[in-house]
């Protein structure tokens, strides 16, 4: 296509065709880094320690994987929000193990006998105390 009032040259043939602008932004990146920090903090309940964390881990590999390619920026945030949402995943786990060890555990039991067989609530303070005893001793 030429134009009347401009002659064409030969230099606008050696131009390569312009592509429209890319948006540059990471949406993963940023998701994993929110995800990461609710997943910290919200740790001690499986909602927010084991999917939030989990998550996080996944758009965070999404969104480093993005920016090593060049195809978004924002890599070391992706990278913060996989490593805080694996720290949330991993404490969860831990307070999970916790958990589960004290409920199968022989104190535990001996405890929850006691209280369904009490009738008043000095015999549930009395199981509660024992309880405290076998633990610490």
């Amino acid at each position: 296509m030429s134009f009347p009032d401009r002659p064409q040259t030969s230099g606008d043939y050696d131009q390569p065709p312009r592509r429209p602008a890319v948006r540059r932004n990471n949406a993963m990146a940023i998701a994993a880094l929110t995800l990461g920090i609710l997943a910290i903090l919200l740790f001690w309940t499986v909602f927010g320690g084991i999917l939030l964390g989990l998550l996080a881990v996944i758009f965070g590999i999404i969104g480093a994987r993005k920016a090593r390619g060049g195809r978004a920026p924002y890599g070391k945030m992706s990278v913060i929000g996989a490593v805080l949402g694996a720290l949330g995943l991993i404490a969860s786990a831990v307070i999970i193990a916790i958990g589960a060890s004290i409920l199968n555990s022989d104190e535990y039991k001996n405890f929850d006998d006691c209280v369904k067989h009490a009738d008043s609530k000095s015999e549930r303070d009395a199981c509660a105390k024992d309880f405290d005893r076998e633990i610490n001793d």
